[in-house]
């Protein structure tokens, strides 16, 4: 059967860019791994107007809806009262909530009014236990429909969500089997992969969807097949990438909707390889997406961020006279650093960046956009060349990609 749920956010913060929104994003991916499928998701400032709006019409359209924000123990917080005008009801003073308040509270923060007014829950709701905060957690059951109201901080909300809420839902309803298949997809734009895989395309099953994801400098393509029948949808999935496979061979890079730096770890750990960058326009990008996947230090030695020419020579070896003759963006002096980091980090494997990332610093022949990575494994070595500006940010993105890919491209060599 299929299930359907919508997201509500509720804060003035989220819709001025002060706090950006995670929680529906971590939502929405856990709620398709039970089976829901998440059909809208909105914001709203607190009024209680809107949110009242945004209820009602979500509980027209879905069978869940779960809300975040709007509980503390401050004037601006009137999630609560209006759930109450809402379903008709009234706050009553739960004594197992007060006793929670105090727990999380104790030494920490002093018991007043404001807090205490926290243990205030609606009366015809079932209260969710909060583990790990102290405002309440309220589920409504409503014409056989359940509305969640949750904090918005992202800990409590989460540990609701995996300890009471997704278990409660998984009860309740009698949902679909979701699933999903990503493929990371190398040398095709998006708009020329979509041309060669059309009458592929066309002809998948009507209960499997496409989704192309472009990302900086990679391509994901992902399968989603929703139906009551697992094996089924695990078959037609399976001949799906066969297809695939048939249309763009080893373009098909990998078979994960991890992040490229945390497949590159599984790479590395495979093979028993160390790994270093050495990086200038990127300025320690590489290294800070490597060292934020858990576990990295298996087989992540460490970084140098050489922006300046005097740290290129001194800590990589970068020879002065390369740098003379073919500048700090160079096929040459990318060359060198990946030689000298694997030399100096004591690695078997290497990363380096050099280029313009902008928006200034553009030279003769060297417009913004211009980058040299250079990659090496052993006595493996490779360069790329990038040359193409889409802004600063997404410039230093595209950089570190392609370095990840390379690098991946370099150890699928040696299997």
């Amino acid at each position: 059967m299929k299930i359907f749920a919508e997201i509500i956010t509720v804060g003035d913060e989220l819709l001025i860019g002060q706090v950006v929104d995670t929680n529906s994003a971590w939502m929405g991916k856990k709620l398709n791994q039970f089976g829901i499928a998440v059909n809208r998701i909105t914001s709203v400032r607190d009024d209680s107007k809107e949110i009242t709006e945004a209820v009602n019409s979500a509980l027209k359209r879905v069978d869940i809806v779960l809300m975040t924000g709007g509980l503390g123990p401050t004037k601006d917080d009137i999630t609560k009262t209006t759930l109450c005008q809402y379903f008709n009801t009234e706050l009553v003073f739960d004594e197992a909530v007060y006793n929670n308040i105090k727990r999380i509270l104790a030494g920490r923060i002093p018991m007043n009014e404001q807090n205490k007014s926290m243990a205030y829950v609606p009366k015809s709701c079932t209260v969710i236990p909060n583990h790990v905060g102290s405002a309440s957690i309220s589920w409504f059951d409503h014409q056989g429909k359940v509305l969640v109201s949750m904090p918005g901080v992202p800990d409590e909300m989460k540990t609701a969500m995996e300890q009471e809420i997704l278990p409660r839902l998984n009860k309740k309803f009698d949902t679909d089997f979701i699933l999903h298949e990503t493929y990371i997809v190398k040398n095709y734009p998006e708009s020329v992969l979509a041309e060669v895989l059309e009458e592929w395309e066309d002809k998948l099953p009507s209960f499997i969807r496409l989704a192309y994801l472009p990302k900086p400098g990679a391509m994901r393509l992902r399968l989603t097949a929703q139906g009551e029948d697992k094996a089924k949808l695990e078959e037609t999935l399976r001949l799906a990438e066969e297809g695939l496979r048939k249309i763009l061979k080893h373009d098909v890079f990998a078979e994960d909707d991890k992040p490229l730096e945390e497949q590159l770890g599984i790479w590395l750990r495979k093979h028993k390889y160390t790994v270093a960058t050495a990086e200038s326009c990127t300025g320690g990008r590489v290294a800070a997406k490597i060292a934020a996947i858990p576990g990295c230090s298996d087989y992540f030695n460490g970084s140098i961020v050489a922006y300046q020419n005097s740290v290129k020579r001194m800590q990589l070896g970068v020879q002065s006279a390369t740098l003379e003759k073919h500048g700090a963006v160079s096929e040459e002096t990318a060359l060198e650093m990946v030689q000298g980091v694997c030399k100096q980090l004591h690695s078997d494997c290497g990363i380096a960046t050099t280029g313009i990332a902008g928006p200034t610093g553009a030279a003769p022949g060297k417009p913004v956009g211009t980058v040299w990575i250079a990659v090496k494994c052993g006595d493996k070595i490779r360069t790329r060349l990038l040359n193409y500006d889409h802004g600063r940010e997404m410039n230093i993105e595209r950089t570190c990609n392609q370095g990840f890919f390379m690098l991946m491209e370099l150890l699928q060599e040696l299997k």
